[in-house]
């Protein structure tokens, strides 16, 4: 069976370096808001191009937190709208629901899976306060019509960065990493992540010297002196084991996401199933490939051809969030683009390290597949 994904080789290879960060922090003897996260959180926001990283439990505290912050500053209140694409899986719009906010979806581009400035204009009210564009599967929504509508309207931008560590914005003459291409940004370090840690973990980038300060702040109990509280706030933050990992991990993240190319590329030339549209790309340099998506008219019966051929493969996502239960009110509503999305989608086995045996066959059962 070739996986889906072989976490466990992706990690073996940085072994030592893993092990001596741990090793490090248990004999610092400091494990919360220490050195290293300290320091992750310098060499993240660099990474991004960022003046702020601010590291969180997780992907959904980091964008949970970032709207909060922006209540607690004054530029959002409760009922406010914000624009979220309506194929994003489920954490983006609980971020906006459990701020009370109203998440406002809109349908994506077809081929790109991701937001435009189109699908915000569409929906934009006299209530819209912000848009959450989502880079989906590692390439970057269309930031520069997005945020040329937002600046004209006064809107937030929040970015929705939790594929797309290392991905830039396509303008190859002063290209810009996600997590510096709006207000803020909020990024998970998941396991399974282009940049993963070996547990939970999160982020928050921002050029905002306040926002930053409200999400740290919010992110420990409301304090910023301990004993003393601004804000009822929440326990939030990365933790230094993983911090520690994750200083290891980014060093190698660039070089890991030049292999993830190398795969994409592979299926790219090879898959040639009349069948099968493959992921439209709008700058090869510019993708960062967390997930290769294809679609298919009749997804689960490819699904599973492929699984009997020894070929593990995902959906992201089965359900699109409006026919979740978690939010029934929406059960009704029709968003063609996003419903045949969902039908449609099948992601390939892809990571850092996978062998061209292993790409074979993965491209010979899709492409003998009905």
């Amino acid at each position: 069976m070739i996986p889906f994904l072989d976490l466990k080789s992706v990690n073996m290879r940085r072994a030592a370096e893993l092990e001596n960060a741990f090793a490090r922090v248990l004999e610092s003897g400091w494990y919360i808001r220490g050195r290293e996260v300290e320091a992750f959180e310098q060499e993240f926001a660099g990474y991004c191009g960022a003046a702020h990283c601010v590291g969180v439990a997780n992907g959904l505290d980091a964008l949970v937190l970032v709207l909060r912050a922006y209540k607690q500053l004054g530029k959002l209140k409760d009922g406010d709208e914000v624009i979220v694409p309506a194929n994003t899986y489920i954490a983006t719009i609980l971020a906006i629901t459990a701020n009370n906010l109203t998440p406002v979806l809109a349908e994506p581009d077809d081929r790109t899976f991701n937001l435009d400035a189109a699908g915000v204009k569409e929906k934009m009210t006299s209530n819209t306060r912000a848009v959450m564009p989502v880079h989906l599967y590692g390439q970057t929504a269309d930031m520069a019509g997005i945020n040329a509508l937002a600046k004209d309207k006064g809107l937030l931008v929040i970015e929705d960065a939790a594929q797309a560590h290392g991905a830039h914005d396509g303008n190859n003459t002063d290209p810009r990493r996600a997590g510096s291409l709006g207000d803020a940004a909020g990024f998970s370090f998941y396991p399974g992540k282009n940049l993963g840690a070996l547990g939970d973990g999160g982020a928050v980038t921002t050029n905002d010297d306040a926002l930053a300060d409200a999400v740290r702040t919010l992110g420990n109990y409301g304090s910023r002196e301990k004993y003393v509280n601004l804000y009822q706030g929440v326990n939030s933050r990365l933790d230094e084991v993983q911090a520690a990992l994750l200083r290891v991990k980014l060093k190698y993240l660039d070089d890991e996401i030049a292999e993830r190319r190398e795969v994409a590329n592979f299926y790219l030339s090879r898959i040639h199933n009349p069948h099968i549209t493959l992921p439209l790309v709008r700058d090869p340099q510019a993708h960062v490939w967390h997930l290769f998506v294809i679609r298919h008219p009749n997804r689960d019966a490819l699904q599973k051809a492929l699984n009997q051929k020894g070929i593990q493969t995902l959906i992201h996502y089965p359900i699109p969030p409006h026919k979740q239960q978690a939010y029934a009110a929406w059960n009704g509503l029709s968003l063609p683009v996003t419903e045949r999305i969902h039908e449609q989608v099948l992601s390939l086995p892809l990571w850092p390290g996978m062998t061209e045996d292993q790409q074979s066959a993965v491209v010979e059962a899709v492409n003998h597949a009905a």
